[in-house]
Parts: C-alpha cells; structure tokens; sequence
C-alpha cells in the first residue's frame, strides 16, 4: 500500500506524505522548454508522449509520493464538443453550447476525443519511476465545470447576470456532466490512476442556500460513483463557506483545504483525512518562512491523517529549489 492510501484507507497518522496540486507545470524549465514548442494547451494535453513526460517531470526532482496526471478540468467540455481555448494571460475561453448536440453525443466517440489521456495515464503508471507511488487522475466538480459552460470564461468575481436564468440548460447540462464524468472517472481509472481528486474551484461563488442543488447533490453522486469503484476520492471544494457540512454530507476519503482555512480550527471540526493548506506564495519568500510554515501545519496535523500539499496550486514563479527544499522538510519531519 502506499503512504497516500495507507492514510486515505486506514487513516494513519504516521508520516505525512506529500504531493502538490499543478507540481507538473510552469515553475519547471524543463516544462518551459516543452511549452514553450507547443503552444497550444488543448494539443498539448492530448499529446500521450509530452503529458506523460510533463507527468513524470516532478516526481524525477523531487521525492513526491505521487503524480497528478497533466491535464485540465476543461477537458471534458472539449470532449462535449464545446469550443475550448486558452488564451495567454486571460485564461480559458468556452465557445457556445449546443445542448442538443450534447445530448445525442455517443459515449464512444467522447472516450476517443479523449482517449490520449488515457493512453498518457496508462504510460506513467508503468513507469518504473511510480513504484510505490500513486497516480492521481483528476475531475472538475459538476458546479465548477458548469460555471465554466455556462459562463464561458473565469468568473473570477461574480457570474454572469443570466447564469441562473434558464433552468432548464442548467438541470439539463448538469445530467450530461455527470453523465460524461462517470465515464472520464472510469478510463482513467481502467488506464492505471489509483486516486481521482475533484476540483471545485468555484464553490465559494454560491450563496449557502442554492450550495446543496449546485455542490452537495452533483458532488455526493460523483463521489459515491468513484467509492463504487473501490478507489479512495479526495474533494477540494475551494473556498466552500462549511467545509464540517461539506464532509458530512458528500464524505470524500480526504478533504483538500483551501490557504484562507484556519488548520487549528479545522483539525478539531473534521475527522476524516485532510490535505493542503499552505499558501503557496510562502514558496516565494525565503527557506526560513518556508519551514516555519510548513512546520506549522505539519505540528497542527501530526495526530490527524493528514497528506501534505498546498492551499492551491504551485505558482508559477516559484523556484524548483524551494520546492525542493519543502518536500526534504516535510519528508524529515
């Protein structure tokens, strides 16, 4: 068994084990060097040679107890047939929804627009590099991803007025979501990912009483689909206002917090396995900082099975050598 599962499934205490959200990724030059020949984002995530190299790139550095796929929640719209793009120093950018189009979309050709990711999961679980190590593939949350169909771009702040005017595009798109979820769960697990992480980026944007239609119900239902699957699912339901209700009502196998989470507070409210927390700007200032922090949170969690990692994912002008240095920090505590 491997340190994550060891405190996912048996929730042990011993020895926090550690991985970061976006590790594979801008911060690393040898990422930059890939990028920087392959501009296109989309391409890139559907190229099996490059993702799965891009996959390894961290865990070759640093000693990480486990990958996270390169990929992006936005890829199941683009396998919906929804126009995606990113665009440089803005973000992403949806095309039009064709619901109809959508509804009539057959399950096999959705699996082979994607299917290169699972090709590249399939390639980085049989490296000989993962022994003992897990494979995290990823989903967006059915809130986040119609935020983003819907909205068309980041929300950043607030959604578009008419976001929840038409109930019936809402109730509609979210059962195709989670329809497509289910069957992006399944190949990436068949191809070789050992956990499946649900990003919520955009939970904080609900007022507490549409929460339960938006969040507990579509996210209990992807979670109970992948525990079917006798694979462990960690949340990361970002800036939600009740991470205890959260818990109690969706019961992930671990709950990722956010860096405006209090940990003191936390650890008392949660008796499930808890991952992240640190702010991932403390990366950017200095080896002294860095270890008092992550100090702090491995103090505050050391009765508690906890998983190290951030409050958020790494930023990209952060330097490879302070990564390095808080993964030997965690791993000497």
């Amino acid at each position: 068994m491997t340190p994550i599962q060891d405190i996912l499934i048996n929730n042990k205490t011993t020895n926090s084990p550690i991985w970061l959200m976006r590790q594979a990724g801008r911060y690393l030059p040898e990422f930059r060097n890939i990028r920087s020949q392959n501009p296109n984002f989309i391409n890139l995530c559907l190229n099996e040679t490059l993702s799965s190299e891009i996959t390894l790139q961290p865990i070759e550095r640093f000693n990480l107890d486990a990958a996270i796929i390169f990929s992006d929640i936005l890829m199941l719209p683009f396998g919906l047939n929804q126009k995606v793009d990113f665009k440089k120093d803005f973000g992403p950018q949806l095309g039009n929804l064709n619901l109809e189009e959508m509804s009539k979309l057959d399950e096999i050709d959705f699996i082979e627009k994607l299917y290169p990711i699972y090709k590249s999961i399939k390639k980085v679980s049989q490296s000989k590099i993962m022994i003992n190590k897990d494979l995290i593939g990823f989903v967006g949350a059915p809130w986040t991803l119609l935020v983003y169909m819907i909205n068309k771009i980041s929300p950043k702040k607030e959604l578009v007025s008419s976001f929840f005017k038409d109930e019936f595009l809402i109730n509609k798109l979210l059962n195709i979501i989670e329809k497509f979820l289910k069957i992006h769960i399944n190949e990436q697990i068949k191809s070789g990912a050992t956990i499946i992480q649900i990003f919520d980026s955009w939970a904080g944007l609900l007022n507490e009483k549409d929460i339960p239609n938006y969040i507990y119900i579509p996210t209990l239902n992807i979670v109970n689909h992948i525990k079917s699957l006798s694979i462990p699912v960690i949340c990361f339901p970002r800036n939600i206002k009740n991470y205890k209700e959260f818990c109690e009502i969706v019961k992930p196998d671990a709950i990722n917090i956010d860096y405006n989470v209090n940990p003191s507070k936390i650890v008392n409210e949660l008796n499930l396995p808890i991952q992240g927390g640190l702010d991932p700007k403390i990366l950017l200032s200095d080896k002294e900082n860095l270890k008092k922090n992550t100090l702090k949170y491995l103090d505050i969690f050391k009765d508690h099975p906890y998983i190290f990692n951030l409050g958020h994912g790494v930023l990209p002008e952060t330097d490879p050598n302070m990564v390095d240095y808080l993964v030997k920090t965690v791993k000497d505590y």
